[in-house]
């Protein structure tokens, strides 16, 4: 059997996924990037040569297989200008591979593949060409989009901080190990949060804040437990005032979340009962190259199998 294969390299993450000619996903490995303790993120330049070393490692992981075509993401999102170099490491191997195989090599964008991803893992490729409403929310995104008839146009977001940035912020303030997400969660569900103001207008919202009020309650002896219930309580409040808004406006139209924050279970189950929103499970919803895969199959199925 002949495998399409997709690559992604985002800011944090060396992602490849096998898809097989019947559009499921058989493999879908990851490694993540190395970040010290202590530190918020990475470089780009610490990134790529992250990237460069994972690659291969991936590769062999992954196996040997009969590639029929290679996808990579080559942008962050479909926005005009989009544009990071650790990118540029998924396009050169996936670019090499297709010319040393001579097979069809396609680009997509590093969002449409986490989009794309949650439709499959959640049961939702139903919605694949209608009209629906997305959050891609990850370390360096938080955005809403409209999607029709597979155009993406971007309607809102954060003015400021991710809600992944506030929230890796938050905990590495605390000591946790980067990124934080997981261990945050953890230590959410033994705390108890403290509710405060929210910033949104319609679709749009700023985090900052948040990352300033939960330095300040740890700085005056609030527990680790409480301040880290305090940010998922307060990204969630946050995000749902803002769907609040969209199904008032756009009354009925499905709601998919993607993006690695929202593989918290307390925002996701939240979501699930209130909306009947649509989930990536959590290996589809961090950053992963199997959305890059499938969107590769919807282009060529019809030509390669």
């Amino acid at each position: 059997m002949s495998y399409i294969l997709g690559i992604d390299t985002s800011n944090y993450t060396t992602s490849m996924a096998l898809c097989s000619s019947e559009g499921k996903i058989v493999s879908n490995l990851k490694k993540l990037l190395p970040v010290k303790q202590g530190e918020r993120g990475l470089r780009q330049s610490d990134a790529v040569f992250a990237h460069t070393l994972n690659l291969p490692e991936v590769a062999r992981a992954l196996g040997k297989a009969d590639i029929a075509a290679v996808a990579f993401s080559a942008w962050p999102r479909d926005n005009e200008g989009s544009y990071m170099p650790c990118f540029l490491c998924g396009k050169g191997y996936a670019e090499s591979l297709s010319a040393l195989l001579d097979v069809p090599c396609l680009a997509f964008s590093h969002q449409r593949g986490h989009i794309r991803a949650a439709l499959y893992s959640a049961g939702a490729e139903h919605l694949l060409g209608t009209e629906y409403l997305a959050f891609h929310l990850s370390g360096g995104t938080t955005e809403v989009l409209h999607i029709k008839n597979g155009d993406v146009e971007l309607i809102g977001g954060t003015n400021d901080l991710t809600a992944g940035q506030a929230i890796d912020r938050v905990g590495v303030m605390m000591g946790l190990s980067f990124p934080c997400g997981t261990e945050l969660e953890r230590l959410s569900d033994k705390g108890t949060a403290k509710k405060c103001k929210i910033s949104v207008n319609g679709y749009s919202c700023n985090l900052s804040g948040l990352e300033n009020l939960a330095s300040k309650m740890y700085s005056e002896g609030s527990s680790k437990e409480d301040v880290a219930a305090f940010t998922i309580d307060f990204v969630l409040r946050t995000l749902d005032k803002i769907t609040e808004n969209l199904m008032r406006d756009y009354p009925g139209l499905p709601l998919v979340y993607s993006g690695g924050v929202m593989s918290n279970s307390t925002i996701k189950n939240h979501f699930k009962e209130k909306y009947g929103a649509y989930f990536a499970e959590p290996a589809f919803s961090s950053d992963n190259a199997a959305g890059t895969a499938l969107l590769a199959y919807d282009k060529l199925k019809n030509e390669l199998f």
